[in-house]
């Protein structure tokens, strides 16, 4: 399988978490966080080599934002993945993760991200106008020490779709 195919395996997962937050009334945002299998650890300068085949990857973390239902302002699907991870892997560094979005971080998970070292971050929909790293360009600032690989328009269109049925249906 593809890194690809392997990415738009787990963005569908993130995406029926998004569609839990939905249904508990929550803004329709969802995440996970995966170990993918180490084939060839790194050596000699270069990279680890992934085996990209879903089922021998490892699941730290899945979440959906409930931010209404915790009475959190930081209960995001992001954060909540994250805390998830560190307990899962018994370290606060996520190096060897992939974190699944279906919308861009905001600021705050940005920040977090960054902290919390995962080799990449793939989104479904950037989030022009609150986007941590479109806007805000926090992953690739150069004052900070971690950048994570940045994987955008995943399952875009239906990662859209969920936001925009979920405020069609709250504006009627």
């Amino acid at each position: 399988m593809t890194r690809e195919a392997f990415d738009a395996f787990y963005m569908r997962m993130a995406l029926r978490e998004a569609e839990k937050a939905a249904s508990d009334g929550e803004v329709p945002l969802g995440a996970v966080l995966v170990e993918p299998a180490v084939l060839e650890p790194a050596h000699d300068g270069h990279p680890p080599v992934f085996d990209w085949t879903p089922t021998a990857a490892r699941i730290l973390g899945r979440a959906h934002n409930q931010t209404e239902g915790l009475c959190d302002a930081t209960a995001h699907a992001e954060m909540l993945a994250l805390s998830a991870g560190f307990m899962a892997k018994g370290d606060w560094r996520l190096t060897g993760t992939r974190l699944y979005v279906t919308k861009e971080p905001c600021p705050m998970c940005a920040g977090a991200i960054v902290l919390a070292r995962p080799d990449a971050v793939v989104w479904g929909v950037s989030d022009p106008k609150r986007g941590g790293g479109t806007t805000f360009g926090i992953f690739s600032h150069p004052g900070i020490n971690h950048h994570p690989e940045i994987v955008t328009g995943v399952l875009e269109d239906e990662s859209k779709a969920v936001l925009q049925d979920f405020f069609k249906r709250r504006r009627d």
